[in-house]
């Protein structure tokens, strides 16, 4: 299930933007943005982690430090019908370090093995998987992520996504922590090799399909992030390049075409129409028609009322420069 990955990604990763997704890959496996499992407990459910069922498989991505809340988001997000839980340990932002949870609980690798244990215990009948760096500050990554992993995998975890950075948890904001500490994709190679009974997942600075393929080999699978939101596009080679089977669509053009009755049927329930175009913008970056097909959907799609028929604009306008190219 985890040989190709979108990524888990803050206010990108929606359920709109993972049923686009669904439009270009059916294989792919999908993550929400990361919800706290307070939030899962105590707020509107069925807004924060609410799915269509045509984005199967999806992984429910949450945070937190304490068991029994996190036990408790677990089952929820189980009986929602979710693929899989994971737990991030992974982010680095201020906010979340607040909450004694996210990359600073790499530190504490003992305390991730209970929330794991209690997390796969709530819900049985799905995997929950861990989503980690190679470490933070001053640790060394490589003894950072063989103690961490040991003790997790201790207490039964069999999957783990590495984003292949350390995390700086003082001194980087979150955006630089996805930029400035340098990637070991090596090391991630050297996990698997060490604990080949695991599926370890690549992470980190992937910045295209063939790129993933290429430092993904010696791993169990890829997990795309930024590469995949901004040029989506990328998506419609994964099934039959990771997969071997039938893409969804032959073409970006048919793809939209084919997300368009989930557009209108979000419309139908009040949702704005940039809630769901503003994850398409990047569909046909570098291709002819690119630059209208993003100014149609910027301009047009934020005005009140706007509906469909601005999506057929911008596509009328993306063909016309394809005729003409």
């Amino acid at each position: 299930m985890h040989r190709f990955c979108v990524a888990p990604m803050m206010d990108w990763t929606d359920r709109h933007c993972r049923a686009f997704h669904r439009a270009l890959t059916r294989r792919a496996l999908l993550y929400t943005e990361m919800v706290t499992a307070d939030a899962v407990i105590h707020g509107d459910r069925t807004r924060l982690i609410g799915f269509s069922p045509v984005e199967h498989p999806v992984a429910l991505q949450l945070g937190g430090a304490e068991p029994a809340r996190l036990a408790q988001a677990a089952a929820i997000g189980a009986a929602f019908g979710y693929d899989e839980i994971n737990l991030n340990v992974g982010c680095p932002s201020d906010r979340v370090q607040s909450g004694r949870f996210g990359a600073c609980l790499m530190r504490e690798p003992a305390l991730v093995a209970d929330l794991f244990a209690a997390m796969q215990a709530a819900a049985p009948h799905i995997p929950v998987t861990v989503k980690c760096r190679l470490g933070v500050d001053d640790q060394d990554p490589e003894h950072a992520l063989f103690d961490f992993v040991e003790h997790v995998a201790r207490a039964g975890c069999v999957t783990f996504i590495v984003h292949a950075r350390k995390a700086w948890l003082t001194g980087l904001s979150p955006k630089e922590n996805r930029d400035v500490p340098p990637l070991d994709y090596g090391l991630v190679r050297r996990l698997k090799a060490a604990r080949p009974e695991l599926t370890i997942v690549l992470n980190g600075g992937l910045e295209s399909l063939s790129h993933a393929q290429a430092e993904g080999h010696g791993v169990d699978g890829v997990m795309l992030g930024r590469a995949a939101y901004r040029t989506p596009a990328e998506l419609l080679a994964v099934d039959a390049a990771v997969y071997g089977a039938e893409a969804p669509a032959p073409d970006a053009v048919t793809a939209v075409r084919s997300y368009l009755p989930y557009i209108a049927a979000r419309l139908a329930e009040g949702a704005p129409l940039h809630a769901m175009t503003r994850h398409m913008l990047g569909l046909f970056h570098g291709k002819p028609g690119g630059r209208l097909w993003r100014r149609v959907l910027s301009e047009e799609g934020v005005r009140r009322g706007a509906g469909v028929e601005v999506v057929d604009k911008a596509l009328d306008a993306v063909t016309r420069e394809y005729a003409s190219a």
